[in-house]
């Protein structure tokens, strides 16, 4: 057993869950076998307590380095800021500039809030929707965090998440007088909506402008005319869409403008920052109620964003990552057509993902893990692509992949995938933990 497995078992003793993201737990990957803890990270490449470099065909930070580990010319930004120091009684002057930034990004929107996760970002405009319209019920199609109003969908119906990214989610610890507050409406559904808004005076529509696969032609159009007919507050939820086909929000690119939209993961490329941004008419409900945080005061995320926005635009990184993404779908396919693999790809390109088709799905996708960390890299079915993401590294994960699709191929022949899995099968979902 390596350092990484030995320290995931000291952590689970001590941290309930054992780290503080399910998207990072070793059951989500390769239970018992993932090295857990990284030394160090550069580029795409993390290296694990035992020193091992491992190219990041992965998540890359659950998408949050878009312009790859330790990009150096943010980390001086924010050196520069360690420095001169982060905190302070005075307010920080790069907020101002932030926001201002990213207003000029979205001429849509007048004004912007800043918190330092999605969760949070999120739970900020629910707050301030129902502020600026004096209705407390949401409709919501995706996922936005962990926060009590978001795990109210599930106070009613079990399964009222099931669809929207995580399944398992159980509503414990969540307020019981908060059930039928949310209602869930499943993507290019848009009779689901209509139903719901028949139904209930919605303070606002809370959704991702995309995740699996694109809208429907007409949906997002739908969706905006009927908030606007019935004075909702529509929200785009883009904290994981947001910078990866366009210099912005994705919804830039269907031409929808919400009336707030939310920011996170790659807009610091690494460091902690979120963004809530709106129309003045809505976003001045914040100063109605009370939302206020000491640490959304600090220096560091402001400064990272503000770098990491100019690199992006300077190199057009959305364009650079979308391509990279589509040329793994691209390749994912011809390999899957020359092994006689069914797979069906989902997510944006720079977000891109496959699954094998079948009941031992989870298995398959748990040998790809165990396969490929044999050979140095941290893989399975989904690459969050980066910058840093070049053919150098691309090629031989091709080659290490067809390899595996071909001894796929024989286990979905042979009915013999048990016999190759040296591991436990990842997890799909939350799932308590021993």
């Amino acid at each position: 057993m390596f350092k990484g497995q030995k320290l995931w078992k000291r952590a689970k003793r001590v941290i309930p869950g054992g780290n503080m993201l399910l998207s990072k737990r070793s059951e989500m990957f390769l239970p018992d076998k993932w090295p857990s803890y990284y030394s160090k990270a550069k580029g795409c490449r993390v290296w694990d307590l035992d020193g091992q470099e491992l190219i990041d065909m992965s998540i890359m930070g659950i998408g949050t380095n878009l312009l790859g580990y330790g990009n150096e010319e943010v980390d001086s930004a924010v050196t520069k800021t360690v420095l001169a120091g982060n905190m302070s009684t005075l307010n920080c002057p790069e907020e101002v500039l932030l926001a201002e930034r990213l207003v000029e990004l979205h001429p849509w929107s007048d004004m912007a809030r800043f918190a330092r996760s999605g969760g949070e970002a999120n739970s900020i405009a629910i707050r301030i929707a129902r502020a600026a319209t004096g209705r407390d019920k949401v409709a919501i199609c995706g996922y936005h965090g962990w926060h009590d109003w978001y795990l109210a969908t599930n106070l009613r119906n079990s399964s009222g998440l099931e669809t929207h990214l995580l399944p398992g989610l159980e509503p414990k610890g969540v307020p019981k007088g908060l059930a039928g507050s949310v209602k869930p409406f499943d993507f290019n559904c848009f009779d689901q909506l209509e139903d719901i808004v028949s139904q209930n005076e919605l303070a606002a529509v809370k959704m991702e402008v995309q995740r699996s696969n694109p809208p429907e032609k007409g949906f997002l159009e739908k969706v905006r005319d009927l908030c606007t007919k019935k004075g909702i507050v529509l929200i785009f939820d883009e904290c994981t869409s947001g910078f990866r086909e366009t210099f912005g929000g994705l919804h830039l690119k269907y031409g929808i403008n919400p009336d707030m939209a939310m920011f996170g993961k790659a807009l610091g490329n690494g460091y902690a920052i979120s963004a809530v941004i709106g129309r003045r008419s809505v976003m001045e409900a914040a100063q109605s109620t009370f939302i206020s945080s000491t640490f959304w005061t600090e220096r560091i995320g402001p400064t990272a964003a503000l770098k990491t926005l100019e690199i992006m635009e300077k190199i057009r990184s959305w364009e650079i990552i979308t391509s990279t993404g589509l040329k793994l779908r691209k390749n994912w396919q011809q390999l899957a057509d020359k092994h006689k693999i069914e797979i069906i790809h989902n997510g944006l390109p720079a977000l891109a993902g496959f699954t094998i088709q079948g009941q031992d799905s989870l298995k398959y996708k748990t040998l790809i893990t165990q396969e490929m960390l044999k050979h140095g890299y941290l893989a399975a079915t989904s690459c969050y692509v980066s910058v840093a993401h070049t053919n150098k590294e691309i090629y031989p994960y091709l080659d290490l992949l067809d390899k595996i699709f071909e001894l796929i191929a024989k286990c979905q022949n042979e009915n013999s995938i048990d016999e190759y899995l040296k591991s436990p099968v990842c997890h799909s979902g939350f799932q308590r933990l021993n």
